[in-house]
């Protein structure tokens, strides 16, 4: 079975979709890690044109992040001072980000571009993970304890303008945060993906904020870039399509969710090796497609206004004639979505302790 995406012109197959999505999600929630640097190249290996995949999965991202801020909210792990500073940076980071995406979307170089980029941020990524989880192994085996050191100082420790941060109890300078958010804002842009693996590494090495603030932190972060992204993206193009957004965030919530409940059981440094090595795959797989693949013209598919049912219908309508509207509507559906995804999982938490307290006694 498959359906017709009417924004991105493509037909898909919905279970293979929500099967990724979960899977990818699955992932993001046992390693803390975003999944969009997985579920993008995904998208465009299953036939999404590269633009609306980086697009849709920007979306996507807003809701599980919704869905995760919320939570660290409920539980007040989150620094919101230090997270809006990053966000400001954010913020001009992806303005920059857009422009470049126009500039080689307008000489037609744009999905080569975002190809590019993942080969080498999956490259890179995928060989720092493996390193390091090799790493992790080596040392439980000969039971090896290292001792890092407490303070460690960087250039950019010496910024001025400091501000203090009290819940993370931290006297830091604002262009620090505001640095990191710009770096990650331009990335989030091109590429569709959250920046957590970017992100979070930086505010535990270098702003150096308490570990159990650092997720919900990051995820406050990636709420706003996400925001921008995909009003940006849908203002601008007219690439985001709900009914992919919606199998998206499906599978990707319910992944999530699993894989948190994993995360608290199982020790994932085996694991971390295997991730390690399937982002090094799906690396050479872009790289392959990119440069070494026969080209394979693509025959346009052409459906007729009076073909597609109701839902498909009024989704491309509502895209073509109102953009700032539909750009709107994309961000409160999946803000909603996650927010709901939230108190659900909250809901199923109190009944299940409730549950087994009833039968304990």
């Amino acid at each position: 079975m498959e359906v017709f995406l009417p924004i991105a012109q493509v037909f898909i197959n919905p279970v293979e979709i929500l099967l990724l999505s979960a899977i990818v999600g699955v992932l993001s929630g046992l390693f803390g890690v975003g999944g969009g640097f997985l579920m993008t190249p995904f998208l465009i290996f299953m036939g999404v044109p590269p633009a609306y995949a980086v697009a849709n999965e920007a979306n996507n991202i807003l809701a599980t992040s919704v869905s995760g801020s919320t939570t660290h909210w409920l539980k007040n792990t989150l620094d919101y001072k230090m997270g809006l500073m990053i966000v400001v940076g954010g913020s001009l980071g992806t303005t920059l980000g857009i422009y470049t995406f126009t500039y080689f979307k307008d000489i037609g170089k744009i999905d080569t571009v975002i190809s590019l980029a993942y080969m080498y941020i999956l490259a890179i990524i995928g060989t720092l993970m493996l390193v390091e989880s090799l790493g992790e192994i080596d040392k439980a085996k000969k039971n090896v304890i290292e001792r890092k050191k407490l303070h460690v100082h960087y250039w950019i420790h010496g910024l001025p303008f400091r501000m203090r941060f009290p819940k993370s109890k931290l006297y830091e300078s604002i262009f620090t945060p505001i640095l990191i958010g710009l770096l990650v804002g331009f990335i989030a842009a091109i590429m569709g993906i959250g920046g957590a693996f970017i992100l979070v590494p930086a505010m535990i090495y270098i702003i150096k904020m308490p570990t159990k603030l650092v997720p919900g932190t990051s995820l406050f972060v990636t709420i706003f870039v996400s925001i921008i992204v995909t009003f940006l993206h849908s203002i601008n193009y007219g690439s985001i399509d709900l009914m992919l957004v919606l199998l998206l965030v499906i599978g990707s919530i319910v992944g999530v969710q699993l894989g948190q409940k994993l995360g608290e059981q199982i020790d994932s440094s085996g694991l971390k090796a295997l991730l390690a090595i399937l982002l090094l795959v799906v690396g050479i797989a872009i790289a392959y497609d990119t440069f070494f693949a026969e080209e394979i013209k693509k025959v346009s598919t052409v459906i007729k206004s009076q073909d597609l049912n109701f839902f498909s219908s009024f989704i491309k309508d509502f895209s073509k004639d109102m953009p700032f509207f539909y750009g709107s509507f994309s961000i409160l559906f999946a803000v909603l979505l996650g927010i709901g995804a939230a108190f659900v999982r909250r809901a199923i938490s109190k009944f299940r302790k409730k549950y087994f307290a009833k039968t304990a006694k």
